[in-house]
């Protein structure tokens, strides 16, 4: 999609993003503190290559949105920010809806930070709850969990059920990108307990390097102490000195009990919310988000 109108200062015209351009707007995500991935831009455009969106004021990159489909039901919206300079101008209100036009009839997910609900509020959006990120150092190794090991390609087409269960809608093809990303790290919990969604999967987590320290996202698991060891095995990967990253539904209990037990501490928060009709998510099994740029 191509778009172009006049703003209030100048030549508005709004398209996909290059893959330069998506790490353009990963920069200013970094400038707004919301410390991204250092790899992020490969993965996060397989999701759904034509979902980056940005906004040119007469030629110069201005604004940025992410729009990416999962499916035809579902979508998440990320990355919507405007230039500071170029603010109260009309162009993140152009992108905004140009972002929301192309997810068409999809429910639309999104973690706004607090003090915009009211903004995403006009626009339809219900908040669902919080989501708190947790950061800290680096907890002291433990005893590798002999439940866990590493995630093989063999894993991949049990893994996306498993995945799609938990996160709302299937995403194979960014599964299979966030797994393989270099920098990235994924342990599975897996047995004998077949329940038919997953195999006998019990539950799965990476670790990647951010701007600062190393985010784990996601870390879906059937119970607390699955997460537990899944935990474990991803830091015992993080180099000494480094600061661990979490972020956590606030529903579920367990999960804020896993980041507080290893020393972390509750650092910045989002709002869940969703326009139109919501995945059912089994949060209870959710102790960590995979991004809250891609949800």
């Amino acid at each position: 999609m191509t778009a172009a109108a006049s703003g209030r200062s100048g030549t508005i015209e709004i398209r996909p993003m290059t893959p330069a351009e998506v790490e353009l707007a990963i920069e200013w995500a970094t400038l707004e503190g919301w410390n991204p991935g250092l790899a992020d831009a490969v993965p996060f455009r397989v999701a759904d290559p034509g979902g980056f969106l940005m906004a040119f004021l007469d030629g110069e990159p201005a604004a940025s949105i992410s729009v990416v489909a999962s499916g035809e039901r579902h979508g998440f919206l990320g990355f919507y920010i405007v230039r500071p300079q170029l603010r109260g101008r009309g162009i993140g209100w152009a992108l905004w809806q140009a972002g929301i036009a192309r997810l068409g009839s999809r429910s639309i997910g999104l973690d706004g930070v607090v003090d915009q609900q009211a903004n995403y509020a006009k626009s339809g959006f219900v908040l669902k709850h919080r989501n708190i990120r947790y950061m800290g150092p680096v907890p002291e190794p433990t005893a590798a969990p002999e439940t866990v090991r590493a995630v093989s390609a063999e894993d991949l087409p049990a893994l996306a059920v498993f995945d799609a269960a938990h996160f709302g809608s299937e995403r194979t093809a960014f599964l299979e990108a966030w797994l393989s990303t270099p920098g990235h790290v994924a342990r599975i919990a897996d047995g004998s307990d077949d329940d038919g969604e997953g195999g006998g999967i019990r539950g799965y987590g990476v670790v990647r390097p951010a701007r600062t320290g190393f985010k784990i996202g996601p870390l879906f698991a059937r119970s607390p102490e699955v997460a537990s060891d899944l935990f474990d095995a991803l830091v015992r990967t993080v180099p000494p000195g480094e600061s661990i990253i979490l972020d956590v539904p606030e529903p579920n209990g367990a999960a804020i009990a896993l980041a507080e037990r290893h020393g972390l501490k509750p650092v910045f928060e989002t709002a869940r919310m969703v326009k139109g009709e919501a995945p059912s998510l089994p949060l209870a099994e959710i102790f960590g988000v995979t991004s809250f740029e891609l949800g």
